[in-house]
């Protein structure tokens, strides 16, 4: 059993905040390495494994939120970022950008650290993805049916739907993992067992296509829900026809 305690990145230019932080952590079991700069930050991750970052929006030169995008596209490392209490369009922008939670200055070490198990238990109990399955040929849902060979979605008033490749791609990754939360990375992964044209930062975009074809109220979506700081998850119960 591998034993070696999670490694946590701190990024914050206040020389307080990385020793409060750094103390804190170590005490309760992580290994902790803690810089000031996004330079510095690019440094560790070529060279060290990093389970998880966190990371200040508010840095001298490359700001957080553009460090935190450069992370997601390149890794799905775990983000926590640190913002002000008044800058709420800085955390929905994280958020949108693949963030896995927030915590807002000042913070109790405590809370960042309940915050960081919080996300890491997720990844942790996360179980593997299903793979493609060819013997498939639909899946039916409230009264929809989505032939998955013909790529043919039918509401529950019989009406065919059309679907682009990524909206039809993002659907069967949803319908193949029911009730279960998914990340960005997650649902790219399987999206892509399906289509070539399913790319990280459309995933949000296309999932708005889809609320607004599938669901009875796009704007309370009851099918397709949003899990703050975790992903998507796909509520209603999915049958198999093959």
């Amino acid at each position: 059993m591998d034993t070696a305690p999670s490694h946590v990145l701190v990024v914050d230019d206040d020389a307080g905040v990385r020793s409060l932080v750094t103390e804190y952590l170590t005490q309760n079991d992580f290994r902790v390495t803690a810089v000031g700069t996004g330079k510095e930050m690019t440094a560790v991750l070529a060279t060290e494994a990093i389970d998880l970052v966190v990371l200040d929006l508010k840095l001298p030169g490359e700001d957080g939120l553009t460090l935190a995008r450069r992370l997601r596209e390149t890794s799905n490392i775990s983000i926590i970022m640190v913002t002000g209490r008044l800058e709420e369009a800085d955390r929905v922008m994280g958020l949108e950008l693949g963030a896995d939670d927030y915590v807002t200055k000042p913070f109790s070490p405590r809370e960042l650290l309940a915050r960081i198990r919080a996300v890491m238990r997720r990844y942790q109990s996360a179980e593997p993805l299903p793979g493609r399955d060819d013997a498939l040929r639909a899946y039916r849902f409230s009264g929809w049916e989505l032939n998955v060979r013909l790529h043919r979605l039918t509401s529950p008033a019989g009406k065919h739907v059309p679907l682009t490749n990524g909206e039809f791609s993002l659907l069967v990754a949803f319908l193949s993992s029911p009730q279960r939360i998914l990340n960005r990375d997650q649902l790219l992964d399987l999206s892509r067992l399906h289509s070539t044209e399913v790319y990280d930062r459309s995933i949000d975009v296309q999932i708005l296509r889809l609320r607004r074809k599938i669901e009875a109220d796009p704007a309370d979506p009851q099918l397709i829900r949003t899990e703050r700081g975790a992903g998507y998850v796909f509520c209603a119960p999915v049958a198999t026809v093959r």
